[in-house]
């Protein structure tokens, strides 16, 4: 069984890993690959928009979770 506390520094954790993830996509700069030719890509800049997309979702659904663990929130 995991305790409450358990849960928010859990959280926590992921948040700052997710954070980390949206941070290496960015400073990829796929919009830069996107101007060279297709042969000297080292990713697809399609793939690198969509895993931003997907790990900025991931961030605002962890931030949601840890609003709705907070102790005393008027909404739990």
């Amino acid at each position: 069984m995991i305790a409450p506390g358990d849960d928010n520094e859990f959280l926590h954790e992921l948040e700052i890993e997710v954070e980390a993830e949206v941070v290496q996509v960015e400073l990829s700069r796929p919009e830069d690959a996107a101007d060279l030719p297709v042969t000297e890509w080292l990713f697809d800049p399609a793939d690198a928009e969509r895993e931003e997309i997907g790990l900025r979702g991931l961030l605002a659904a962890v931030e949601v979770l840890e609003d709705d663990l907070r102790p005393g929130d008027p909404a739990a």
